[in-house]
């Protein structure tokens, strides 16, 4: 089970790189934008692959890329059956990805972190201690320490 699971990622990872190069060199369609193959997926039966991919651009690049890449399906799978040499040659499915969203959400609340950080700073700046300043830094004289000093001067007295 675990050599068909390796079998499998190899061949993802192929597809993969396949499916990049064969864009990048063979595909001249117009609508086809600015197109990064992040990740590919394959069934453990090895039939059906999913190509994950990012488009640099706005919605209407992305979705003109989306139909570009509908169209070169059967150039893209002729060429990963070529090149993989495999038996049966999977069916290819493209699937936008979502990490470029999902990166910026994560952007936009560490960018409102950051503010409210920075507000909680500017009202801290101005305030004071509310008990003694630095209480844990300053070491306070201990009244059983000047007992013992006592003591010290009685035993002196008394050995004289």
């Amino acid at each position: 089970m675990a050599n068909n699971a390796t079998r499998a990622a190899k061949l993802a990872d192929r597809i993969k790189v396949v499916v990049a190069e064969t864009l990048k060199t063979r595909i001249k369609d117009p609508r086809l934008g600015f197109v990064t193959i992040t990740d590919a997926r394959i069934t453990g039966d090895l039939r059906e692959a999913t190509v994950f991919y990012t488009v640099f651009g706005d919605e209407m690049e992305r979705s003109e890329s989306a139909a570009a890449l509908e169209s070169a399906k059967g150039i893209l799978r002729s060429e990963v059956g070529r090149q993989t040499g495999v038996k049966f040659t999977p069916t290819l499915a493209f699937v936008a990805d979502a990490i470029p969203e999902g990166a910026k959400q994560i952007d936009e609340l560490l960018a409102r972190a950051a503010a409210a950080d920075a507000k909680v700073h500017e009202v801290a700046k101005d305030a004071t201690y509310a008990g003694e300043p630095e209480p844990y830094r300053i070491p306070r004289a201990d009244e059983d320490e000047d007992d013992v000093d006592d003591v010290q001067d009685v035993q002196d007295v008394e050995d004289e």
